[in-house]
C-alpha cells in the first residue's frame, strides 16, 4: 500500500475558502491536522480532520495560548526531507512529514504566538513546504496542486508573502503596546494615519500642538537638506517637501531671512529648519511668518520664547548627526501593495564633475553650481535650481517636461537668474532647456550627461558663452 503524503496542518482564525481547500488536500489523500477550533469547523463541514493533540500529546492549554508549541509538530514542518541524519532523527521520533501550513492569525489586540511560529517555520522550510497565511492565496495553490504541487519558486514566494504578514502584524501589536504614534489621520481627514519611529534619534518637540502625517513627511524632507558640507550656517524652507529657500551664510538670523526672502509666499505654512542653534535674532526673523514647524539642533531661551508666542507652531529639536543619518541610510516606501527599500550602494563609484564646455566656471560659479547641484537633489523631479551667492532663487519641482521646469525655475528668479547658476536633476534631452536657461541670465550650468544629444547640448553652451558641467550621478527624486 502506498504511503499517504506529508499531511497538511490548518489553524484558522479566518475560515474563509477554507472548506474548499481542505476538501482539495482530503481529495488528495493528505492528512488534515488542525487546532482544536479549526478542526470542530470542519467537522460541521463534513471533512475529518486530526487534532494537533494527537501530536503534540497534550490538550490545548491555558485557554488555547498553548495549543502547537511542541518538538514534534514543528520538527514535521523543519526537518531536512534530503538530509539523512534528519530522516533518521524523524524516523526515531515517529514524526512523519507536514508539508503544507496553513495559518490564519487572531486579529489585534490578540498576540497570536503560535500561529507566526508556525508561518516562520514553514518559511524557513519552503524547499519542502508551502505556507499559507491569506485565503487569497488559495485559488493559485489549488491550481499548483493540479500540476502536483507548487514549485520551488512558488513556494520561495509563498514564504516571502509570510514573513512579510508576519513583519505587519508585529508592527500592528507593537504600535498597540505603544511603540507608534497615532496621528489625527494620514495625509487627509479621511485617512487613518500612525507613525512608527525609529529606535533614535527622532526629533524631540518641545513646543506646539500634535504632528500630522504631513508634517512628518515635510520634516524629513527638510533635515535631509542640512546634511551638506558647505560652509557657514544653512537654513532651509520646505513646503510639501519641497524646498521653496536654501541659503547659506555667516550667521543664523542671516541665513534664516534670506532663505524665507528666497519665496515668501511659498514659504507660507512651511517648516524652518537650520543646522546650529536658533538665535533670538534668528528667531526674531520667523516671527511675523506663519510657520507649521520650526526645527534646530538647539535654540536659545529667548529664542524660545519667541517662538513660543506663535500658539500654533511646533517647536522641534533634533540631533546634529541625524540629518547625514537620514541621508545615508535606508529608504522605505510603499508601492502596488508592496515595499520599496533603497539605500547607497557602497560600491558606486565617487560622483565625478566634468567640464564639457569651452568656458571653465569662475571660482564664484563653482561654489553656486555645487550649492544648486546639492539643493536640486531634494527637489522632486523634473527638477530645476537656479542659485546665486549662496541662495537659491527659483525652484520649480515635479514637471513632465524639463524646458517647462527651466522656464519656472527662472520665471521665479526673476531679476535674480542674472548671473546665477542652473542645476537640472536630469540630464537636457534637448538643447531648448539649456537655451531656456542661457535666454534669463544663467552663466553656469550643471546636469547629468547621457543624453543622445549631450553634443548639442554642449554647442548650445558654447553658443550662449555659458559653462556647462556634467555629472556622473543625476538624482531623480520621486
Amino acid at each position: 500500500m502506498p504511503e499517504p503524503p506529508p499531511a497538511a496542518l490548518l489553524s484558522l482564525s479566518d475560515t474563509t475558502g477554507a472548506a474548499e481547500l481542505a476538501a482539495a488536500l482530503h481529495a488528495r489523500n493528505v492528512p488534515l491536522l488542525a487546532t482544536s477550533g479549526t478542526r470542530d469547523w470542519l467537522q460541521r463541514q463534513g471533512i475529518t480532520a486530526a487534532d494537533v493533540a494527537q501530536v503534540t500529546g497534550f490538550p490545548a492549554l491555558f485557554g488555547g495560548r498553548v495549543k502547537t508549541l511542541d518538538a514534534k509538530l514543528f520538527g514535521a514542518i523543519l526537518f531536512d526531507r534530503e538530509n539523512a541524519e534528519h530522516r533518521r532523527e524523524a524516523n526515531q521520533h515517529g514524526i512523519a512529514a507536514i508539508a503544507t501550513v496553513a495559518v490564519t492569525l487572531y486579529a489585534p489586540p490578540e498576540i497570536d504566538i503560535g500561529g507566526v511560529a508556525l508561518l516562520r517555520a514553514a518559511a524557513k522550510n519552503y524547499a519542502f513546504v508551502s505556507v499559507l497565511c491569506d485565503p487569497a492565496q488559495y485559488e493559485s495553490f489549488l491550481e499548483a496542486l493540479e500540476r502536483g504541487g507548487p514549485s520551488l519558486d512558488e513556494r520561495r514566494t509563498l514564504a516571502a508573502a509570510a514573513l512579510r504578514h508576519v513583519a505587519a502584524y508585529d508592527m500592528r501589536n507593537a504600535a498597540r503596546l505603544g511603540d507608534s504614534k497615532p496621528l489625527r489621520y494620514g495625509e487627509n481627514p479621511h485617512e487613518l494615519g500612525v507613525f512608527y519611529p525609529a529606535s533614535d534619534g527622532v526629533p524631540e518637540q518641545l513646543a506646539g500642538k500634535a504632528l500630522s502625517y504631513n508634517n512628518l513627511l515635510d520634516l524629513d524632507a527638510t533635515l535631509r537638506l542640512l546634511a551638506r558640507d558647505g560652509r557657514g550656517t544653512r537654513a532651509v524652507v520646505v513646503k510639501h517637501t519641497v524646498p521653496c529657500g536654501v541659503a547659506e551664510r555667516a550667521s543664523a538670523a542671516q541665513a534664516v531671512r534670506e532663505a524665507l526672502d528666497a519665496d515668501r509666499i511659498s514659504a507660507y505654512g512651511g517648516i524652518v529648519a537650520i543646522d546650529t542653534t536658533m538665535t533670538t535674532q534668528a528667531a526674531a526673523a520667523l516671527s511675523d511668518v506663519f510657520l507649521e514647524i520650526v526645527a534646530a539642533p538647539d535654540f536659545d531661551d529667548d529664542a524660545l520664547r519667541i517662538l513660543e508666542r506663535k500658539r500654533r507652531i511646533r517647536i522641534m529639536r533634533f540631533s546634529r548627526a541625524l540629518p547625514r543619518r537620514l541621508l545615508v541610510g535606508r529608504t522605505v516606501r510603499s508601492a502596488l501593495g508592496g515595499t520599496l527599500v533603497q539605500e547607497p550602494d557602497p560600491a558606486a563609484p565617487p560622483e565625478e564633475l566634468r567640464v564639457v564646455s569651452r568656458r571653465v566656471p569662475s571660482d564664484r560659479e563653482w561654489e553656486d553650481l555645487r550649492f544648486a547641484w546639492d539643493v536640486v537633489a531634494h527637489v522632486k523631479s523634473n527638477a530645476i535650481v537656479i542659485a546665486k551667492d549662496g541662495v537659491t532663487r527659483g525652484i520649480c519641482a515635479g514637471q513632465t517636461n524639463r524646458v517647462s521646469a527651466v522656464e519656472t525655475a527662472v520665471h521665479r528668479a526673476a531679476e535674480h537668474a542674472r548671473q546665477s547658476a542652473c542645476a537640472s536633476d536630469g540630464y537636457f534631452p534637448f538643447r531648448d532647456g539649456l537655451e531656456a536657461a542661457a535666454a534669463a541670465g544663467c552663466t553656469a550650468v550643471i546636469a547629468p550627461g547621457g543624453s543622445i544629444r549631450d553634443a548639442e547640448v554642449v554647442g548650445s553652451a558654447d553658443d550662449a558663452g555659458i559653462a556647462l558641467v556634467f555629472s556622473s550621478r543625476r538624482h531623480f527624486l520621486h
